[in-house]
């Protein structure tokens, strides 16, 4: 269990959880009792995909000074039983879902295929370029609709918020490739940093996450969102600030390791004034 990235875990419960938020019509014993099941079960299923995710990237990771020491090897596990704790969480998180119904897992089951898509040798997703962001870009889409679905039926409006979270999801892989881009040389693996240059990836990643903060402005104008997320576009202005500072430095790890604390807190702010602007029930 120590070899779960425990914070990067915690981290992924907003979506799912603003989703279910947003699809709350009253709250009552049922409700709080689906919400419970549906932050256990996303629980198990992120830990499940970076297990993943770990294991197949291993021989990798080994070759990077960034990430060597944190390998499951590193604390002493093996192959063997990290596949077992593969399958349990798996297990656990289809056995959750199905608790709560049928549409919730099925997207939780479409989401465990799109990471075995990225991470496993075979389609080895996140050596080809543009397919690694597309399935970022499904995958947090998902990852809304996932907590919504839980509550209700998804609707027209639950998608386009869902687009959000793609957007962040997906440029913030681009960042993350351009940060590990001289890893990801080193280990021939093909992100969209090593096919096009890190200058390309977090342009891109840049582009997309304009068109989140531009996409959650114009739906709180549309009063699909509560009217205070249109206070997202001047945090734009601070992420370019930061995004400016890692260009000057030349793009290298510590540099986007900075802009990466910057746009996450950003965007967790946004997610807590979603959550404090959601009606009462």
């Amino acid at each position: 269990m120590s070899c779960i990235r425990f914070d990067e875990v915690c981290v992924l419960q907003g979506a799912p959880i603003l989703g279910a938020c947003f699809a709350m019509a009253n709250f009552g014993q049922v409700t709080l009792r689906t919400i419970c099941l549906l932050i256990v079960g996303n629980l198990c299923l992120v830990a499940h995909i970076f297990v993943v995710n770990d294991w197949a990237g291993l021989q990798g990771d080994l070759k990077d000074p960034h990430r060597g020491y944190r390998t499951y090897l590193a604390s002493g596990e093996s192959d063997v039983r990290m596949v077992w704790m593969a399958w349990s969480l798996l297990g656990l998180t289809i056995l959750i879902f199905g608790l709560i119904g049928a549409t919730p897992l099925c997207i939780a089951i479409v989401i465990a295929i799109l990471s075995a898509a990225y991470s496993l040798p075979m389609p080895n997703g996140k050596g080809v370029p543009g397919l690694n962001s597309a399935l970022h870009l499904l995958g947090g889409t998902l990852h809304f609709l996932l907590g919504y679905a839980s509550l209700a039926a998804i609707s027209p409006h639950a998608v386009a918020i869902a687009c959000y979270f793609g957007l962040v999801f997906a440029a913030g892989h681009l960042t993350h490739e351009t940060r590990d881009y001289e890893g990801d040389r080193r280990n021939a693996i093909r992100t969209n940093a090593v096919a096009f240059g890190k200058n390309f990836a977090f342009l891109a990643g840049l582009a997309m996450f304009i068109a989140a903060y531009g996409l959650l402005a114009m739906l709180a104008f549309q009063r699909a969102v509560p009217m205070v997320m249109a206070l997202a576009a001047p945090l734009l202005l601070i992420h370019l600030l930061a995004a400016w500072r890692a260009w000057h430095a030349g793009l290298d790890y510590s540099g986007v390791r900075r802009l990466q604390s910057v746009y996450r807190n950003i965007h967790a702010l946004i997610g807590l004034g979603m959550l404090a602007s959601v009606p009462p029930w």
